[in-house]
């Protein structure tokens, strides 16, 4: 897909509005929540300890809740994840995204990270949550992120998805496209991390992410708008 043939709601239902600061305040989750319900969004990201707040100001709108797990580090035990997950939907999270944990992915402790990603991908599809698993690529090797892939493939996520944006890079069209290449159509991408701007978001949704990870997604939608009328 690519931004000549996409409408305004199909670029808005696309995006999930970001506030993932350790400083956001009750009137910046508010803020938050409004622009993502004026604007149509998917969903407001934010850490699980505002799911209930976010989940209040969104009540009788179509913008689901998103709590980002284990984050940005992924340095919990599986416990400790699949704790926090049920947590969350506890709270009225309608989407998870999680941290895998890039120590033990180093440490070649591939059953670790299945068993990871199965346990909390089981407690989503129990809860019929949308489950992303967060890989933090710029910390992996290539044929890292292609065992995460095909590790997916087995497990079923219903996204997969490039980065925290807190690390020491975000999304890059080479890493969607890789990810893409492996998962085809049987699992979503997710490209989060650096995308502030129209132009950025387009590269990676014609490289084949479904879902786009930002805080500037007002910013995003502007531009479209603006690049509508100039056609």
């Amino acid at each position: 897909m690519s931004i000549t043939n996409m409408t305004e709601k199909e670029l808005a239902n696309m995006i999930d509005h970001t506030l993932l600061k350790a400083y956001a305040k009750e009137e910046d989750f508010s803020k938050l929540c409004q622009e993502a319900a004026d604007n149509h969004f998917k969903m407001v990201a934010i850490n699980s300890s505002a799911v209930k707040t976010c989940k209040k100001y969104l009540e009788g709108t179509s913008v689901s809740v998103g709590a980002a797990i284990s984050f940005p580090l992924g340095q919990t035990t599986i416990e400790t994840k699949v704790f926090e997950t049920e947590n969350a939907i506890q709270n009225g999270a309608d989407e998870i995204d999680y941290v895998i944990n890039i120590v033990e992915l180093k440490n070649r402790n591939y059953s670790y990270i299945e068993d990871e990603m199965k346990q909390i991908v089981e407690v989503c599809k129990k809860n019929y949550v949308t489950i992303k698993v967060i890989f933090e690529n710029c910390y992996l090797s290539r044929e890292e992120k292609v065992f995460l892939c095909r590790t997916a493939l087995k497990v079923r996520p219903d996204f997969i998805k490039t980065s925290t944006g807190f690390g020491t890079g975000g999304a890059t069209v080479a890493d969607v496209m890789l990810m893409k290449s492996i998962v085809g159509d049987h699992i979503k991408v997710k490209a989060a991390g650096g995308i502030r701007d129209l132009e950025a978001a387009m590269k990676m949704v014609e490289a084949g992410a479904e879902r786009i990870g930002t805080s500037s997604g007002v910013k995003i939608m502007q531009e479209y708008c603006e690049f509508i009328k100039k056609r």
